[in-house]
């Protein structure tokens, strides 16, 4: 299977290879790191980058399409950039899946992809989704025809981890998991909303709508 991660700058890394990691193990899948123009691509984080080996001109289809998230306010890049925007729409035409990790997919709502259509997101993000014409569900992997959304971050593992199985056969997805020896055992319970108390919600989401209100800076 061929591929197609995107990268820009501001990315969240594991948005990237956490689904990268899943389809290399499989030894069956080719992955290629696609960007407007070829070289490192900035982190969010300002402490790495990751390399596109492909520029948007050299790849033109795909098997699968992997848009990953960054933290806000980067998503702004992306989502108002028509190239990039167009190089979606085209990739989208040839994919048997169209995938997003976290806020990958208010990429591909400003795409016009995900207009009245179910999808996830980081649960940061979810009114800005609405905002763009699709309905925000808290599941962590949400399927719509071809196109599959996941929630923040991690989730682009169980993500990738389904597409492997869908592809290539559940016993290839189970091998895999542990392969990856994906067994998480998180030393606290906070990792949703649903979990998470609101002594500890609420000030996470007032950082992140004040996150998201500066300029990128990357």
């Amino acid at each position: 299977m061929e591929i197609a991660i995107m990268l820009y700058d501001g990315i969240t890394s594991l948005d990237a290879i956490g689904p990268y990691e899943v389809f290399a193990a499989t030894q069956k899948c080719k992955v290629k790191f696609v960007a407007k123009k070829k070289g490192l691509i900035k982190l969010d984080s300002k402490m790495g980058c990751l390399h596109a080996d492909y520029s948007f001109s050299e790849v033109t289809s795909a098997d699968i399409l992997v848009v990953p998230g960054c933290s806000p306010p980067n998503y702004k890049n992306p989502m108002n950039d028509e190239e990039t925007l167009n190089w979606i729409r085209q990739i989208h035409e040839t994919t048997k899946w169209t995938t997003s990790v976290c806020t990958g997919s208010l990429i591909l709502s400003a795409a016009g992809l995900l207009n009245g259509a179910p999808a996830t997101s980081h649960w940061g993000s979810f009114d800005l989704l609405q905002s763009l014409g699709a309905i925000p569900t808290d599941e962590r992997v949400v399927r719509h025809g071809k196109i599959v959304t996941a929630a923040g971050v991690s989730s682009g593992i169980d993500m990738a981890l389904q597409l492997v199985a869908w592809e290539l056969g559940e016993d290839m997805g189970k091998g895999v998991q542990l392969i990856l020896e994906y067994d998480p055992q998180p030393p606290f319970d906070t990792g949703s909303t649903k979990k998470a108390p609101a002594s500890l919600v609420e000030p996470i989401r007032g950082m992140l709508q004040e996150f998201s209100k500066r300029e990128p800076n990357i």
